[in-house]
């Protein structure tokens, strides 16, 4: 496969190291920014081809910019009529369908996306880590999507393009807002006297043993704590300290824990004692 590169990011250096790595050949790279292309051919000595030049000689180009210039990306290659019948588009945005590639109807293309579900720092933390990360793929040609993706030591899913930003929500939900719970939880060791460093130091190993718990049982069973036990005691004190500001992020949350906490007990042929359910739905206040 002779691709090309368009947008010399931290995505767009990673995938043209593995899929050179893999047996590809990046053909050249376009990209507006002199420090993006320095940092791009310090690790491959690639050419910077101007797009006329570039989109031609490619199998399959890769539109790695930001988010949202992936759109005029493209319609400015169909403006200065560079398109290749039967080449491949690719962008790997998590948030945009692949159609977004599509600027007219009948281009002689197929749109991809190939979206890594992994937060990368820099190039080497995404070159040490692309290899087992798990990918989105939507578009006209899953295959080859599948096919990339392995190339570069992933794992591909297939999704519906239709529901695409409900799969970017839920990497959302994942990634940033594990980042909002531990700020909630250092928020509440505060209260209990902890400052912030020490407080989040203290959580991480909590965090991590979680996570491994996840890896090892899953859902719903990685679930433990006083709503999976029906401690409605523990939850009512908890409540009774808590801050104002926190108490209804901690009640949505725990009407979630007690969905999971029904499921994993039916799994195991269990359930709440209706007292117990009762209690815990009228202290998390759900809804009639």
């Amino acid at each position: 496969m002779k691709f090309g590169i368009i947008g010399a990011g931290i995505v767009g250096t990673a995938l043209a190291v593995r899929l050179e790595e893999a047996g590809h050949e990046c053909i050249g790279v376009h990209t507006r920014s002199s420090l993006s292309y320095e940092r791009f051919s310090s690790y491959l000595k690639i050419y910077h081809l101007p797009l006329d030049e570039l989109v031609p000689a490619a199998d399959v180009l890769f539109l790695t910019t930001q988010d949202g210039m992936i759109r005029t990306v493209a319609e400015n290659l169909v403006t200065k009529k560079l398109i290749r019948p039967g080449q491949v588009w690719i962008h790997c945005s998590g948030s945009i369908s692949s159609d977004v590639l599509r600027v007219e109807a009948g281009l002689p293309i197929q749109c991809l996306s190939l979206h890594p579900l992994q937060a990368f720092a820099s190039v080497e933390k995404a070159l040490n880590i692309l290899s087992g990360t798990h990918f989105g793929i939507e578009g006209d040609n899953p295959e080859l999507g599948e096919r990339i993706v392995k190339d570069l030591g992933g794992i591909p899913h297939p999704i519906l393009a239709a529901q695409k930003s409900l799969y970017h929500a839920g990497a959302v939900v994942a990634s940033n807002y594990l980042v909002v719970l531990a700020s909630l939880a250092v928020e509440l060791f505060a209260e209990a006297g902890i400052q912030a460093e020490e407080a989040l130091a203290s959580l991480l190993p909590l965090m991590r043993g979680t996570l491994f718990n996840l890896e090892q049982v899953g859902l719903p069973q990685a679930l433990t704590g006083p709503i999976a036990r029906g401690d409605a005691q523990v939850v009512q004190g908890h409540l009774d300290h808590m801050p104002s500001k926190l108490v209804e992020i901690y009640q949505k949350l725990g009407l979630k824990a007690l969905v999971l906490g029904e499921n994993k007990k039916a799994q195991l042929g269990l359930s709440y004692s209706p007292e117990e359910l009762k209690l815990l739905k009228r202290l998390l206040k759900k809804p009639n």
